[in-house]
């Protein structure tokens, strides 16, 4: 049965040995705050607590309560059993259990003001956590399939990117896997879980740390009612967030349509809106159709400005070229230093921030070296693991400042301790951009982290440069193997074009 609050049958519902079917409640007085106002009271043929179906539609849909009474052999009442919410707390419970030995003992419970004080608590919670303001509250979500500290790992870089994007990250979920469920990623049973979290939790969005196939997105937003967001999805949103020049705004456009484009639904619930008539005879096109043509239409355009702009990258890279100028790419991991690197060596003003992916936009600026040289430095976009391809083409024309570089200055931050897998996944995305040619320095940034001995050790150990850009040192060190690799490779390059016109 259902009952409202004074007592009063809402519904019966008779099911059978393993369910019942609840009837459609509607949304009165649905609420993160408030409680539906209805208890729920069934039997179970065993003496038992409320299972997880009966939990779960407790949390879903705001009941006030569940409560189970043992039908004996007899169809007499015996054992009694409740479960209510819990509004937010440390130990992260969503509900507590309370049980009886008969419907019989005098219940020390008072129903009525019981709930009416979890109700003030429900909207004392929820006023205490939106104090932060325009920062949404996320929950994160892992699937793992390696060793546990691997999983958790890749869990803490999503929760360093959702906190670049300004996302206050309240929990997070880390499922070990043999292999991801192909329909909702986690599972049908720890996806309800995890939307009763975010139900007591009040967040708006959950972040899975893979991303989404089009058809796991709709599974997964079929179970919950907060927005979802993948891997590519939060990095596309920071790079969004943080381009600045006309070229990143275009490039940041393009990935999030190449994005998008695949995951247009596959199937258009308004067949009726057509766009036919006068010069276009026929059914014409459906909604999805036209949206399909008018992404691609600007796909196409964006394609093309960036194709512009990449000839006049190429016309100044010539023009260094034929002055004999050499030129240093600064690459690697994002947040490793790469641009408090530049602004070290070269006094430039440029953005420097403990957040990834602070640069988007390529700087340049110029460098004398200690032999009266003159270079090119060159800040580029920092790279993370599983690079999303939709990003990696649209910043191509940004990367080709990595092809065309007579040197590349892989700056790590030696205090990670996962550094090898970052060097790692730096070096496959060089190698998809076909950058593996050319002469490669480590560089074991933020050395003032460690003790000086251990930085230095696993310098060494890569035939690398221990420094500290923040504090600046040891980069004369490094401007001289720097200098030693990039005029000893133009020397010998000259010697082999002098060879080449001896007749």
């Amino acid at each position: 049965m259902l009952l409202d609050r004074r007592g009063a049958v809402e519904s019966v519902i008779v099911g059978d040995a393993q369910k019942i079917e609840l009837p459609d409640i509607g949304r009165a007085r649905a609420g993160q705050v408030r409680l539906r106002g209805l208890r729920l009271v069934h039997t179970h043929l065993k003496p038992s607590v409320p299972d997880r179906d009966d939990l779960t539609d407790l949390a879903l849909l705001r009941l006030d309560l569940v409560a189970v009474i043992h039908a004996g052999p007899d169809g007499l009442p015996g054992a009694f059993a409740w479960a209510h919410l819990l509004p937010d707390n440390p130990d992260g419970d969503l509900w507590r259990i309370e049980e009886r030995r008969s419907v019989h003992e005098g219940l020390d419970w008072p129903a009525g003001t019981q709930i009416q004080d979890l109700e003030d608590q429900l909207a004392s919670s929820a006023r205490r956590l939106r104090t932060v303001e325009g920062q949404e509250r996320a929950i994160l979500v892992g699937v793992c399939s390696e060793a546990r500290h691997v999983g958790q790992a890749r869990l803490d870089e999503l929760a360093e990117l959702a906190r670049t994007a300004g996302v206050e990250v309240v929990d997070s979920l880390l499922q070990m896997r043999r292999k991801v469920d192909p329909k909702t990623l986690i599972g049908r049973g720890k996806l309800e879980e995890l939307n009763l979290r975010a139900m007591q939790q009040m967040v708006e969005v959950i972040l899975f740390d893979r991303d989404l196939a089009p058809s796991q997105a709709r599974a997964v937003a079929d179970v919950t009612s907060v927005k979802i967001l993948d891997r590519t999805q939060l990095i596309l949103d920071i790079f969004a967030q943080r381009a600045q020049s006309n070229e990143g705004k275009i490039q940041v456009e393009l990935a999030q349509l190449r994005y998008t484009m695949p995951r247009l639904a596959a199937r258009d619930d308004s067949l009726s809106r057509l766009t036919g008539g006068i010069g276009a005879r026929g059914p014409g096109e459906t909604k999805l159709e036209v949206d399909r043509r008018r992404v691609r239409d600007r796909i196409a355009r964006l394609e093309k400005q960036l194709e512009a702009i990449a000839t006049s990258r190429a016309t100044r890279r010539s023009r260094r070229v034929s002055r004999d100028v050499p030129t240093v790419a600064i690459v690697g991991y994002t947040n490793a230093g790469k641009s408090t690197l530049l602004r070290s060596l070269t006094k430039a003003d440029v953005l420097v921030e403990d957040k990834l992916f602070a640069t988007l936009d390529t700087a340049s600026r110029r460098l004398r070296f200690p032999q009266e040289r003159e270079v090119v430095m060159v800040d580029t976009v920092g790279f993370v693991q599983d690079l999303p391809r939709a990003l990696e083409a649209a910043f191509r024309a940004t990367l080709e400042e990595i092809d065309e570089a007579d040197l590349l200055l892989q700056v790590v931050d030696v205090s990670d301790e996962d550094y090898l897998a970052k060097i790692e996944a730096v070096e496959r995305v060089l190698d998809d951009l076909e950058a593996g040619q050319q002469a490669r320095l480590l560089v074991f940034n933020k050395a003032d982290r460690l003790p000086r001995e251990k930085a230095e050790a696993i310098a060494r150990r890569h035939e690398g440069i221990a420094i500290s850009a923040l504090k600046r040192e040891g980069l004369r060190e490094l401007l001289e193997h720097a200098g030693g690799i990039l005029f000893r490779e133009a020397e010998g390059e000259r010697a082999r074009l002098a060879l080449a016109d001896l007749p």
